[in-house]
């Protein structure tokens, strides 16, 4: 299992400090959650946030496009930094050309669905996939309650990866904490996306994250 934390919920006047405690708590990547105010109705980040990570941290960045034209954005965020790169399938025709660019760039490429969105839809996609992201909340705000009927999406969308790419990851964003990481687990996803249980968690963002991960055994 891998651990994001999603820096959409960490505290910005503290950014530096809190990523770095993340870090040493052992969590294994950073998400970062760009919003547009068109795709979703909120307005987040940009390219700027990654910059200023990037000399600050070894993890991998991860920034996470809900936005209505990611063809516009995923070079400036490759040049400041990202890792990875995902997109949603919802505003793409056909996400095929927008992922290969991304891994022409020598990045790696993922694709969100939306909890309205059929989990089959990713499978033309899967054999060029790095990483396919089910949305365990409805994207656009962070704090939002897990939706109880994600563990069979998730479940079948495990199934799909399995015989069509067994090493692309699934990603699971939304509502996650202790109390419901056990389910996602379960249904086979292997990296949570954590915002709010993690940095706004009140027993600590290391406390937070070494919960999380006794929750799979080593």
């Amino acid at each position: 299992m891998h651990l994001a934390p999603s820096i959409l919920a960490a505290d910005f006047s503290r950014l530096g400090a809190q990523v770095a405690e993340a870090e040493a708590a052992g969590v294994q990547r950073l998400h970062v959650d760009v919003m547009d105010g068109h795709f979703v109705p909120n307005l987040s980040m940009g390219p700027a946030v990654v910059e200023a990570l990037r000399p600050h941290t070894r993890l991998l960045i991860e920034v996470h496009l809900m936005v209505e034209q990611p063809a516009k954005f995923t070079a400036a965020f490759i040049g400041k930094g990202a890792d990875l790169v995902i997109v949603h399938h919802e505003v793409l025709e056909d996400a095929r050309p927008l992922l290969s660019e991304i891994k022409n760039r020598g990045k790696r490429a993922g694709l969100a669905i939306n909890p309205h969105t059929p989990v089959d839809v990713l499978v033309p996609y899967l054999p060029m996939l790095d990483h396919a992201l089910c949305m365990t909340v409805h994207p656009g705000f962070g704090g939002q309650p897990f939706l109880a009927d994600s563990p069979p999406r998730i479940a079948r969308l495990r199934q799909l990866i399995n015989t069509h790419n067994p090493k692309c990851d699934l990603e699971v964003d939304g509502g996650i904490d202790a109390r419901t990481a056990p389910a996602v687990l379960a249904a086979g996803a292997n990296v949570l996306v954590v915002g709010t249980g993690i940095f706004c968690n009140p027993l600590g963002i290391a406390a937070a994250i070494r919960e999380l991960q006794a929750l799979v055994p080593s």
